[in-house]
């Protein structure tokens, strides 16, 4: 398929892309069929089953209450958070759904939402609609949440034939080195590049404004992070830290030269990062970039670089998201930017590799120097594992995405103190990620069956 920058970049909410962007989407699509077949009227009970990853850590992450809300008409573009809690309490305690937010369906959330640890054999995100009538199934789906609030139903895991259309692209690239290619040949960054693409779609003029939009999002979401304190949600008593951090840096850092103490500069891309993805945790307004999980690596670098690089400005945003862009392209169609199917390496490695690729880009790198960013990026996540803890978007992953923001910055730097000559290409890599996940058990790709998901509760 095409992949354009906007399905990459899609606006949610927390805690996760696969376990509630994607479910509330396919809920959402279900509940939109039944009023297209004019099913809606006829339907006395909707049935949920979640599967696999979706089970193991489904209730952590919101599942069950994603899907509940996408059934009720919600899309996770446009719903306000608090609807998605105040609104699904009330169906759990009234015992009455709102199907497409039209008609009441009687739904018990302990027989009609069932967790069944086994897996389907496409992908480990999977869940199965069923809306029942008075003579029987009216209507039934089953999807697939494959990362990034991407979806597929079952005619489209079975066709090979995904939502998005395949559009024509005038530079195409299925790989690192053929996007190199294209660039070299027609004299473009990769962001020129990548800019002419989404042509494809839409106007310069639209995906500008489009990408900008984006910004906004990731730019309030780190504001409303950064002023946000108490603890988050799930029993683990997690403290937000963002607050307090922000509190001593702009204490401690009046009137320096923040751009020339490293130290400094640490500090702060660990605060965005830390705000966003507390943000996130706390079931907020985030963009996935490529996915929730990892959403605080691209806004943290961007924002440090938008804050305190003189000089910069919104084509700088641009072009850093769409350079991003074609590295999580990459990382979507040869390997997958799904914890559950690669573990965390799909998630903060692709994150940590766009981000650097970005960075590099407005830096002035070469179209080389850009793919050898991200390949060092990547290279240095591989075999991390997705290991939730009480299968909630927090330990390890909010520090964790403070960690590979770091990490993107530096990656950026050694790409452009080289020529962009290395010896492993970010293709290879790619690979090595996919492999790596396919040997990766699976208690360590976002079951909360292994590593430090069960470490905790034995200390």
């Amino acid at each position: 398929m095409s992949i354009s920058v906007l399905d990459l970049f899609k606006i949610g909410i927390g805690p996760s892309s696969s376990h509630t962007v994607g479910p509330m989407r396919a809920a959402h699509d279900f509940s939109a069929a039944l009023q297209h077949k004019g099913l809606l009227e006829q339907v006395r009970r909707v049935e949920v089953k979640l599967y696999g990853s979706l089970s193991a850590t489904g209730i952590g992450h919101g599942t069950d209450r994603a899907v509940v809300a996408g059934l009720m008409g919600a899309r996770p573009d446009a719903v306000d958070p608090d609807f998605v809690v105040t609104a699904v309490d009330c169906v759990r305690l009234d015992g009455s759904l709102p199907l497409a937010g039209a008609v009441a369906v009687p739904f018990d959330w302990t027989r009609d939402l069932r967790l069944l640890p086994v897996s389907l054999p496409y992908h480990p995100n999977a869940m199965r609609l069923t809306a029942h009538g008075a003579d029987g199934v009216l209507f039934e789906n089953t999807y697939y949440s494959v990362g990034g609030g991407f979806v597929v139903d079952a005619a489209q895991a079975q066709s090979g034939v995904s939502a998005e259309a395949d559009v024509a692209l005038p530079y195409p690239f299925e790989t690192g080195s053929e996007l190199l290619e294209q660039c070299k040949r027609h004299g473009l960054r990769i962001s020129e590049l990548m800019l002419a693409n989404e042509g494809a779609w839409r106007s310069e003029a639209d995906t500008r404004a489009a990408l900008q939009r984006t910004w906004d999002v990731m730019r309030t979401c780190v504001a409303r992070g950064i002023g946000q304190e108490g603890v988050l949600p799930g029993g683990l008593h997690v403290r937000r830290r963002a607050a307090a951090l922000h509190r001593k840096l702009s204490e401690q850092t009046t009137g320096r030269n923040l751009i020339s103490d490293t130290m400094a500069a640490l500090d702060w891309v660990n605060l965005y990062a830390l705000a966003v993805n507390e943000e996130n945790a706390g079931g907020g307004r985030v963009v996935t970039a490529p996915t929730n999980g990892a959403a605080g690596i691209i806004p943290a670098v961007l924002q440090y670089y938008m804050n305190f690089m003189p000089g910069a400005s919104a084509r700088d945003v641009d072009s850093f998201l769409l350079a991003a862009a074609a590295v999580g392209v990459l990382c979507k169609k040869n390997a997958s930017i799904s914890g559950a199917e690669v573990g965390c390496q799909g998630e903060v490695g692709s994150a940590c590799a766009m981000a650097a690729a970005g960075l590099t880009e407005v830096l002035g790198g070469t179209p080389e120097q850009v793919e050898n960013a991200a390949e060092i990026g990547l290279e240095h996540n591989l075999g991390l594992t997705c290991d939730p803890v009480g299968g909630l978007v927090q330990v390890p992953c909010i520090e964790r995405n403070a960690m590979a923001s770091v990490k993107a910055i530096n990656a950026a730097q050694l790409a452009l103190r080289g020529d962009g000559a290395h010896a492993i290409s970010l293709d290879q890599v790619i690979r090595t990620m996919r492999d790596t996940g396919r040997d990766m058990l699976d208690k360590y790709k976002e079951t909360s069956r292994g590593g430090l998901a069960v470490s905790f509760p034995e200390c």
